[in-house]
Order: structure tokens, then sequence, then C-alpha cells
């Protein structure tokens, strides 16, 4: 694993954060793969020069959104085909999700045509239907 890490003070973004989007980048670049072991806490705190608190809150937040397994004594571990496996399922509950509602719009009276529109809209403009209410 050649992964390297760099945090800076200048972007206002919380290091963790920060931390935390770099090793979600490799892992879905395929810089970190499957098994992949990170660097321990402290060691990869020493070599960002930040507290190991820092680096323990990245690691804890990656392990609850399932992309990292904390192995206690062992480490930190990738854990892509786990969090692929969860994204799957995510998108099986929104495409439900969203089935029902097109259902109910329908119900409503709505063309598919409109609800494609309506649709659309909500993804491009989200602010200007927050904006409108």
């Amino acid at each position: 694993m050649n992964v390297f890490f760099k945090l800076t003070t200048t972007t206002g973004q919380p290091l963790y954060l920060q931390l935390m989007q770099q090793i979600r980048h490799a892992a879905e670049t395929g810089a970190l793969q499957d098994g992949d072991q990170l660097p321990g806490i402290r060691t990869l705190a020493e070599e960002l020069v930040v507290s190991p608190n820092t680096v323990a809150k990245a690691y804890s937040e990656l392990e609850h959104d399932g992309l990292l397994e904390l192995r206690q004594g062992s480490g930190a571990f990738v854990c892509v085909k786990r969090r692929t496996r969860s994204l799957a399922d995510h998108v099986q509950v929104a495409r439900r999700r969203l089935r029902d509602l097109v259902e109910r719009l329908r119900e409503d009276g709505l063309l598919d045509e409109e609800i494609r529109r309506a649709f659309e809209a909500e993804l491009l403009y989200p602010a200007e239907t927050v904006r409108k209410q």
C-alpha cells in the first residue's frame, strides 16, 4: 500500500474530515484494496503531525460508515466489499421508495413526464425548491 495522505489547516475543514475523504477516495479509486491495512493511529498521527485523536476519530467514523474494520490490537483494515454491499442495499431501498412515490404521484393524477420533470428539477435545483416554500 503506497497511499499518502496530506492534511492542511488552510481549508477550514476539520482535519479528521480531510483524512476521511482521502481514505474514501483511495478506496474508490482502487489505491486501497479490500483487506489493506492502514497505518496504526499513532504512526499515522506522527506522519501527519496531528493528534492521535484526529486519526482515531476518522477511523471510527469510517468504521461506522462500513469502509473500515477496526480490529483490537491489529489495526484498521479496508472493507471495500462490505461498503459496496451496503451501498447496493441503500440503492435497493431508495429504488423501492421511489417506486412507491411514483405510484402515489400517478394516483394523484400526474403523468410520467410530469413526474420525470419534477424529479429532474429537484435534483438539478434543490435550493430553488426550498426557496419557493
